[in-house]
This record gives C-alpha cells, structure tokens and sequence, in this order.
C-alpha cells in the first residue's frame, strides 16, 4: 500500500503483502499494479483478509499464440505459472492455498 492510502480493510498483516512481492520480484516475475486486478498482463499481488491473494493474467498475444500451437493452452501455462509461484512461496515458509478454479493462489497471514 502506498503512503497515504486509506481505506482497505484487512486483517493481513502488510508486512506479508511486502514479502511476497519482494520474493516474486526477486524471482523475476513481473508484478504489476498496485494490488489492483486490472486485467494487466503479469502478476498481481492483492491483500485480503486471510493473507494475500496472487493472480496471473497471461497477455493477449500469449493467449492467441497458443491457441495456434498444437498441445499447448493458456490453461497448462496458468498450471505451470502457478505452480511456480506455489512452489517459491512455499520454500520460503508461506502456507499457499488454491483460491479458486481459475488458478489465483491465497498466501496465508496465519502463520
């Protein structure tokens, strides 16, 4: 969060949002926005009450790239994606959850 933003309510501690950010930069992930799901293609890192919830949204020529490739398909990339980033924040002693069916990740505060 940036200073002088108000307004979010969260229980997650921003001490959480930081590192997670920090790991997936360091990584060399592209993170983009503010914690703000805009459609952007990369990945974004948002606060929410149970922790920090990260989402990845492949770009529009990716999307249309693999449609045209024999085998391959934004759903096995998002497979991969995720995994990835599950596997990174969980060697670094984060508690990473499935969110959701369309691949977003939940990193929890409750550690």
């Amino acid at each position: 969060m940036r200073a002088g933003q108000t307004g979010l309510v969260s229980s997650a501690p921003p001490l959480l949002l930081t590192q997670v950010c920090h790991a997936l930069q360091q990584a060399g992930f592209h993170l983009v926005g503010d914690g703000v799901d805009d459609g952007r293609p990369g990945i974004s890192v948002t606060q929410v009450p149970a922790g920090v919830l990260v989402r990845w949204t492949a770009s529009q020529g990716f999307r249309s790239l693999a449609i045209k490739q024999p085998g391959t398909s934004g759903d096995s990339m998002q497979a991969i994606v995720r995994a990835a980033v599950s596997g990174l924040l969980s060697q670094l002693g984060h508690t990473v959850t499935d969110a959701s069916d369309t691949g977003d990740l939940l990193i929890r505060a409750d550690q």
